[in-house]
């Protein structure tokens, strides 16, 4: 079997070269990093959990009309997806104050929003990935204002979307990071939604008890991680019937290490 030709790794996934010219394929590593990839460390498992959470969510995405890079999940840590441009912007959507936000405003964590907020961050470890704004994007030329345009209405979109699925199976949708690229036809480029959608770049919260079930528990020493992730995988439907005995009792597991 010849060997696949790597073209970027991150720290959470690898893109190798497609099968088809214009694809990629998607890697989903077990690597979990916070604060800039300053704490580094490893959940097992998380790999096939985010590959196929972030399946199920793109899919539905896809079927309200959302354009992503998502084409078909290949294995458990791999997924086939269209090859962009990342635009080297991050959006942030926040429905209530945590992390950062809390930090810069003095927002007690757990408030409610008045109103979602849209929030960039220039994409580059380097730099510790710095917030911009709207003037910022213009003046470098990183997107135009008829791009920007379609990225806010696909986030809100999205926000929409997610809100509700999450909601249903008792998850309350704290705030969320989205990528997008160009995808290019000739000379014509239009915006999709690409990365990934998990655990790893959304704050879920459980609505009766406001357990983290996400990358919190890694980054704040909480543990469980697997067990968070698994069940945010098994609330949506994704785990085999018998793997219900894979999922620990957070709340047993909170009292366990004395939380």
């Amino acid at each position: 079997m010849a060997r696949r030709r790597q073209i970027y790794e991150g720290k959470a996934k690898i893109l190798y070269e497609g099968p088809e010219p214009g694809t990629l394929i998607q890697y989903f590593k077990d690597d979990a990093t916070a604060f800039n990839a300053q704490k580094k460390g490893t959940i097992s498992g998380k790999g096939v959990l985010n590959n196929r959470i972030s399946e199920h969510v793109f899919t539905l995405l896809g079927l309200i009309g959302v354009p992503t890079h998502f084409i078909r999940r290949l294995n458990m840590r791999e997924q086939l997806i269209r090859q962009v441009e990342i635009i080297p912007i991050e959006v942030v959507i926040r429905n209530v104050a945590a992390g950062s936000l809390s930090t810069r405003l003095g927002i007690e964590e757990g408030t409610q929003l008045p109103r979602t907020i849209i929030e960039y961050y220039y994409k580059d470890d380097a730099l510790g990935d710095p917030m911009i704004t709207d003037e910022h994007i213009a003046a470098f030329g990183w997107a135009s204002q008829e791009e920007m345009h379609d990225i806010a209405d696909l986030a809100i979109r999205v926000n929409d979307f997610l809100c509700g699925m999450f909601a249903a199976v008792g998850i309350r949708l704290i705030d969320f990071k989205l990528e997008f690229g160009r995808l290019w036809d000739n000379d014509y480029a239009r915006i999709i939604l690409a990365d990934e959608i998990s655990p790893d770049g959304c704050r879920l919260w459980d609505m009766q008890t406001n357990e983290k079930l996400d990358k919190d528990r890694f980054r704040r020493d909480l543990g469980g991680e697997v067990e968070a992730y698994q069940e945010v995988a098994r609330r949506l439907g994704l785990l085999p019937e018998g793997a219900d005995s894979a999922v620990l009792d957070l709340e047993k597991h909170r009292k366990s290490k004395g939380k």
